[in-house]
């Protein structure tokens, strides 16, 4: 567009004379754009967007709002961000907020200004964060609306650049300001039905489109039983979905300067700021407040009955209000001052103690674990048994080592360790969770890497195995590589991650049975951990329980044929303890879904909890069984004994 018209301006060779007139028909044919039909698709409310081109220094957001409708501005420059005029209906503003959320980069930071006429809200969002500058109120008579822009002011370096009207271009150029009027118009008769004297919900075709908001004023008076509010049912919506009110008598006791209460029923939540991270809130909103007066502390609460679609029982539900007390720009949705009353599948009760806005959040956490209290006390008894093991297997290698030579059992030892370790951490989490969030990140980082040495020792059990299998006349590498291997490898990736903020810490196992969480040491619930997750654990044990089960393949296959295979507790304790050795039995992680759950959850406890219990019981049965046969029994203590069974075999046939 403006390529054309730099075209335009030269074949009909525009002089020096003439600027104004050029301006003129710029201005002209730029207005005409944005208010031509094609363009002007819901122009009822605003959305203007572009780049702010700033400096490398302090930023700031400067507000200066005021009521009416007159010229309404977003300007910018190398360290400032401007929204000001005449726009609302009741929203007063003036005020500077420092945006030290934003880092400045050559590209500059996007931001979008949007406008609500309908309830006078006026929100932006700038970079992640979104600011509330005016926050959504009851449906007022006359609104600001139709806005379209005016005069502009080319600036140069510093200023909006690429800037959108309902995400249509007006240009790509650097400007200082954006100037924006309206129309002043009664929305209350324009854009809502009106019935009876009250105001209803329109609804419209898309529900991103906001609805008018419904309001209803009451007198507070002396009551003995309180008071009740009730909402008319939009077009189209069935009354039992409507949410209910029941305003205490404290409220009036409560009141100094107005008894007038104004309560707000918002069906749309577009109109707020978005819920935290793996949280939602429902599509109610009820605003109580009254003019001039904070409200807070009531002896008695108020009650507010929210109606809703069925939320699974594997999602947790909380009341929660819309907190603006530190910082006016900044919204939080907080459970503080309201309690939780759970109605059934369909319904929940608000009990709070002051005014604001309310609402349920759900929260979209990972699925609380049924019978947690079970598997915490298997847990519990598992590490303790196998801490013991391991020390005892422990204890066990070193005396063997002394009159054996057999290359296996350094590998062996470097395994018992690392389970020793786990099982200490594991069964200490809980205790240590409580202590404080500083300690439970070492406890956490700690508690991680014994895990993946753990693992990363099993698979040293799998390619050794192998090593003595398949490549038989080949000598094994040295003890000390496997100790690099085994306790080196893993300290790399923990340490990278401790090092990122926010990845080990404190983390909650919620339950179905009750309300408390089991607390424990590990990886946080956020996007940074659960990526580490994922591509270190989950990676490293499918990599695991994979090559774990080919081995288990390859070894039977060869050694099937074998007597001592006739023998039915050998051959069990062989394959038991290989499945050990080679961490098949984490291979149940995977299979946690359906209808067998709790089964394979139960099963997977018991079998990765007591793991260092039953290596031990198999080195100690098939070293008294190879004693009592003179050696000759298979997978003796070590999977040293292999390697000679392979040559015997291959020399037989």
């Amino acid at each position: 567009m403006e390529t054309s018209l730099w075209y335009h301006r030269k074949e009909c060779k525009i002089s020096p004379m003439e600027p104004r007139l050029a301006r003129t028909l710029w201005t002209v044919l730029f207005v005409a754009i944005f208010t031509s039909p094609a363009s002007a698709q819901d122009d009822r409310n605003l959305k203007f967007c572009g780049t702010w081109r700033h400096g490398k220094g302090p930023l700031s957001l400067n507000v200066n709002l005021t009521t009416g409708c007159d010229r309404f501005a977003v300007s910018a420059n190398e360290s400032d961000l401007s929204v000001m005029g005449q726009i609302t209906a009741q929203c007063t503003s003036l005020v500077t907020v420092p945006l030290t959320h934003i880092k400045p980069t050559e590209a500059g930071t996007d931001f979008c200004v949007y406008w609500e006429p309908l309830v006078d809200q006026l929100r932006l969002k700038i970079g992640k964060e979104v600011l509330p500058l005016c926050s959504p109120a009851s449906l007022n008579d006359n609104c600001c609306t139709h806005l379209s822009p005016h005069v502009n002011r080319d600036k140069g370096t510093f200023g909006i650049t690429n800037g959108t009207v309902r995400d249509d271009v007006i240009s790509e150029k650097t400007w200082a300001y954006y100037d924006f009027n309206g129309s002043h118009l009664n929305c209350r008769k324009t854009f809502c039905e009106t019935s009876q004297g009250s105001t209803q919900l329109k609804l419209l075709e898309e529900e991103t489109q906001n609805p008018c908001a419904q309001s209803t004023a009451l007198k507070l008076e002396d009551s003995v039983v309180g008071y009740n509010v009730t909402f008319t049912p939009p077009q189209g919506v069935a009354p039992e979905v409507i949410p209910s009110i029941h305003l205490p008598p404290a409220l009036k006791k409560a009141t100094k300067f107005n008894n007038e209460v104004v309560c707000t029923y918002f069906r749309n939540t577009s109109l707020f700021q978005e819920a935290p991270n793996n949280a939602k809130i429902l599509s109610d909103v009820v605003s109580i407040s009254i003019d001039n007066e904070i409200i807070k502390d009531l002896s008695e609460p108020i009650k507010i009955g929210f109606h809703h679609d069925v939320i699974p029982k594997t999602h947790s539900r909380k009341c929660v209000s819309w907190d603006t007390r530190k910082d006016t720009l900044k919204v939080n949705w907080l459970e503080e001052g309201c309690e939780t009353q759970v109605k059934g599948e369909k319904q929940t009760e608000c009990h709070c103690n002051h005014l604001t806005y309310f609402t349920v959040l759900v929260e979209l956490k990972p699925k609380p674990v049924r019978h947690l209290l079970a598997l915490t006390a298997i847990t519990s008894l598992g590490c303790a048994v196998s801490l013991i093991s391991c020390i005892a297997l422990i204890v066990f290698l070193c005396r063997k080592s002394r009159r054996s030579k057999e290359l296996s059992i350094p590998i062996h030892m470097g395994l018992a360790v690392s389970l020793a370790l786990l099982n200490l951490l594991f069964f200490f989490t809980g205790v240590l969770a409580n202590v404080s969030e500083s300690v439970c990140g070492w406890v956490g980082a700690a508690l991680h890497y014994a895990m993946l040495s753990s693992l990363i020792w099993m698979g040293i059990e799998v390619f050794h195995t192998f090593w003595l299998v398949q490549m038989v006349f080949s000598p094994t590498p040295k003890p000390w590589i496997w100790n690099l291997v085994g306790f080196g490898a893993p300290a790399v990736p923990v340490i990278i991650l401790a090092i990122i903020p926010d990845i080990y810490g404190m983390r909650e196992i919620h339950q179905i049975e009750n309300s408390n969480p089991y607390k424990m040491c590990w990886m946080k619930i956020n996007d940074k951990a659960l990526l580490a997750h994922y591509v270190i654990n989950l990676t490293l044990l499918a990599m695991l329980v994979s090559s774990g089960l080919v081995m288990l393949f390859m070894v039977y296959r060869e050694i099937r044929n074998r007597d001592e295979w006739r023998q039915n507790r050998v051959a069990f304790l062989s394959i038991w303890g290989l499945s050990c050795l080679f961490g098949t039995t984490w291979g149940l992680t995977f299979l946690d879904f359906g209808p067998l759950t709790d089964f394979v959850l139960f099963l997977s406890c018991i079998l990765n909890s007591f793991q260092g219990f039953l290596l031990m019981l198999r080195f100690f049965m098939l070293d008294w069984m190879r004693k009592q046969a003179g050696g000759s029994v298979l997978g003796s203590s070590s999977t040293g004994s292999t390697r000679q069974h392979m040559l015997q075999t291959k020399e037989m046939s």
